[in-house]
C-alpha cells in the first residue's frame, strides 16, 4: 500500500462508529450486511449511517454491491490486509519482538 492510502485507511477507522461498522462488517464475512441490518445491530441512524459507509468506501476498507433492490457492504480483506503488513513491514527490524498470541486470523 502506498503511505497516502493507509492515511485514509486509518483516517476513516479513527471515528468511533466507522470502526464499529468495519469491524461488524468483517466479522459477517463473505456474507456481507445490508444497510438496513447494520441499523439495527448499532442502532445509527440511516443517514448517519450512509455517510460513515460511504467514507469506508472511499478509504478501499469496504465495498458495495447491488443485489436487487438492496446494497450490501462487504469488509475488503484484501484492504485490511494490507493495511496490517504496512504497519507491521518493518517490525522490529526483522527480530521477533511481538507478544504471542492464541488469536489467529485467516483472512
Amino acid at each position: 500500500m502506498e503511505e497516502n492510502e493507509v492515511v485514509k485507511a486509518l483516517s476513516a477507522l479513527a471515528q468511533p462508529l466507522r470502526l464499529q461498522v468495519f469491524r461488524a462488517l468483517v466479522v459477517v464475512g463473505d456474507a456481507g450486511l445490508t444497510p438496513g441490518a447494520i441499523h439495527e445491530a448499532l442502532g445509527t441512524p440511516p443517514a448517519t449511517l450512509s455517510f460513515h459507509l460511504k467514507e469506508l468506501v472511499n478509504a478501499g476498507l469496504v465495498t458495495q454491491e447491488r443485489a436487487s433492490r438492496n446494497l450490501i457492504y462487504r469488509a475488503n480483506y484484501d484492504r485490511m490486509n494490507g493495511l496490517l503488513g504496512y504497519l507491521t513491514e518493518n517490525c522490529c527490524q526483522g527480530a521477533a519482538c511481538a507478544v504471542e498470541s492464541n488469536a489467529s486470523c485467516a483472512c
